[in-house]
């Protein structure tokens, strides 16, 4: 499709991907998935439940392994790379899991210095002046002794990215990151990866299905349908998409075929005596 040819992001790719597959139990997820992200920018991979995002998030990180295709870091291919040289390369991303993942056991600072005490930072100041350094950042900086329990989910969610750059990575990924929360909560989080992507200057990769975050943070933007990229462009190019599919998900319409099964169901609900 020409989106594809014509949109790509100028530059030289950061991360890239390329003809990625990936199959759960028979089912194909990834179905020859090819993808670019160049550095210093804020690309938002948009599309339905189900479609593939988080697991091809999962496969730039190398957390998973494509069945056949290529992931490049930096020029270096990491999809074949053993275990042990993964270790280094996964510290120069940081991870906004799509429900945060904080340690329930552990209070904020001990949640955020948990990567730090893996990495083999030892000297426990510079430890705690690294902790304060992303909290102030967030702008949480008197939570370092709460609990998760005792914090809101914007706050857990803060947190969560707080301890996700404190290893000052170059690349952000950010998996549905305002899932759960209220509109204004859901802004905060939004200004948080602008601040952070202009501070830090660092490549963010937000995985989403909410327009109003995309159309704010984004440099680029991408559609992902049934384990394929479909267009890609500016954000601009996705307020009037030419391709009736995407303009089904941009205008949130359902298809005919689901409108038609809703429509020919029969049946009653039973009632209980």
């Amino acid at each position: 499709m020409t989106d594809l040819q014509n949109n790509r992001p100028p530059g030289r790719s950061l991360v890239r991907a390329h003809d990625l597959r990936k199959s759960f139990n028979g089912k194909e997820i990834l179905k020859g998935l090819s993808v670019e992200f160049a550095p210093h920018r804020t690309t938002v991979v948009l599309g339905p439940s189900g479609c593939g995002k988080s697991v091809m998030l999962k496969h730039l990180v190398g957390l998973l392994r494509p069945d056949s295709g290529e992931v490049h870091f930096d020029d270096v291919r990491i999809d074949t790379m053993p275990e042990k040289r993964m270790t280094p390369i996964r510290r120069q991303f940081g991870f906004l899991f799509q429900m945060g993942a904080l340690f329930d056991s552990l209070n904020v600072r001990m949640n955020i210095e948990f990567p730090l005490v893996e990495s083999g930072v030892t000297d426990p100041e510079e430890r705690r002046q690294r902790v304060r350094e992303v909290l102030s950042m967030v702008g949480l900086t008197d939570t370092e002794e709460m609990m998760p329990a005792d914090l809101s989910g914007g706050q857990r969610k803060r947190i969560a990215l707080a301890r996700s750059i404190v290893l000052r990575p170059r690349v952000i990924l950010y998996d549905e990151p305002t899932t759960g929360l209220d509109p204004i909560r859901s802004d905060v989080i939004n200004e948080l990866i602008l601040k952070l992507q202009r501070e830090l200057e660092a490549t963010s990769i937000v995985v989403t299905h909410d327009l109003t975050s995309a159309f704010k943070v984004a440099d680029h933007m991408l559609l992902m349908l049934d384990g394929k990229i479909v267009m890609q462009g500016p954000p601009s190019a996705f307020k009037n998409p030419e391709n009736p599919e995407v303009a089904r998900f941009m205008q949130g319409r359902a298809s005919d075929e689901d409108l038609a099964a809703i429509r020919n169901t029969t049946g009653k609900i039973g009632v209980c005596s």
